[in-house]
């Protein structure tokens, strides 16, 4: 996931009707149900450690919960990898949360700390698997010990793996963003943008509404291939763009297909002979075919290793091509590149 998509959902979240939406809709707790949107606050989210070097989290929010007030600390993780020790990294942040608190005198005097609710957002493409509570990752003790061993424990928001029947029940714009985000390009022209675009022009919150959109707008292009920004309120367009195909696949195979057939045209154009254009039209596609594989098998198994990377380099068409269709259903890199 790159950083500009980060970028995107750290826009999104620094909205309250989106936080609220989050945790309402795909976290178990209610008591977010009706609380205002005036009681949620975020606060600063930079802290320093004790060596003084910054500690930049994600984002946290206040919300006003009667009289007391609790904290919500929202991790957004887009990595690739998994990070195993995302329950001690929790831990840390939330006692700098705690520390920073103390130091800026936002306490009232004689008050405990104030509770507060972990929340991992994951966009990757492997499925989380560390653990989620910090006790699991301590060594064992011996009895007498254990009371005094730290505990921390994080809830997590795995996105890729959401019901997206579940999705269109919630019937919210965050559930309608991340569907516009997992499903397949006939169901988003069909379904999921009509709606959003519905949404877009009845809602009356302008700053919310261009978050919302702009973020739409880097997954069409994403999705698409197309450079260079559309509007969302215009469907026609939105329309032309987006390609009916049934699988994030069958986009890619196109998207390199023309890339590679472009490229082609141009390495044959300069050789200025016709077996010059139908070779370098041939290696422009082995070029559009690689490329295309590589970025299928990151967002379905994250980072390949260099020897893989350097087989499908060295790798002729009809190799790639066994590659791409064993990668559509595949549970594994190995199952992919694998001998017969």
């Amino acid at each position: 996931m790159t950083a500009h998509h980060d970028l995107g959902y750290r826009a999104l979240f620094a909205h309250p009707e989106l936080v609220r939406d989050l945790i309402a809709g795909f976290t178990p707790f209610k008591l977010f149900d009706s609380i205002a949107l005036s009681s949620f606050r975020r606060v600063n989210a930079t802290y320093v450690s004790e060596r003084a070097s910054a500690r930049e989290a994600d984002m946290v929010w206040r919300v006003q919960v009667g009289e007391r007030c609790l904290y919500i600390y929202l991790l957004l993780e887009f990595q690739s990898s998994v990070d195993r020790w995302m329950a001690l990294r929790m831990q840390t942040y939330i006692g700098l949360l705690h520390q920073d608190l103390i130091k800026r005198h936002e306490l009232p005097r004689g008050s405990l700390l104030p509770p507060v609710l972990p929340l991992v957002f994951y966009n990757g493409t492997r499925r989380w698997s560390a653990s989620k509570e910090l006790a699991e990752l301590l060594m064992e003790v011996p009895a007498e010990l254990v009371p005094f061993q730290p505990s921390q424990r994080y809830l997590l928001i795995d996105q890729k793996r959401l019901d997206q029947a579940a999705l269109k029940a919630n019937k919210n714009v965050l559930s309608l963003l991340f569907l516009f985000e997992l499903s397949s390009a006939p169901d988003v022209l069909k379904e999921v943008a009509p709606a959003l675009i519905t949404w877009l022009r009845a809602t009356p919150q302008l700053a919310l509404r261009r978050s919302v959109a702009a973020w739409a707008n880097r997954v069409a292009e994403r999705r698409s291939g197309r450079p260079g920004p559309f509007s969302l309120e215009n469907m026609e367009e939105f329309a032309d763009m987006g390609r009916k195909f049934a699988t994030w696949a069958e986009e890619f195979e196109y998207i390199g297909f023309k890339k590679g057939r472009a490229q082609g045209k141009a390495e044959g154009k300069a050789e200025g002979k016709a077996e010059g254009k139908a070779e370098g039209e041939a290696e422009g596609k082995l070029i559009a075919l690689r490329a295309m594989l590589q970025s299928l098998l990151r967002r379905r198994f994250g980072d390949l290793p260099a020897p893989a990377v350097q087989r499908i380099q060295k790798a002729a068409q009809p190799e790639l091509e066994k590659w791409f269709e064993r990668s559509l259903a595949a549970s594994s890199l190995d199952a992919v590149m694998g001998d017969d």
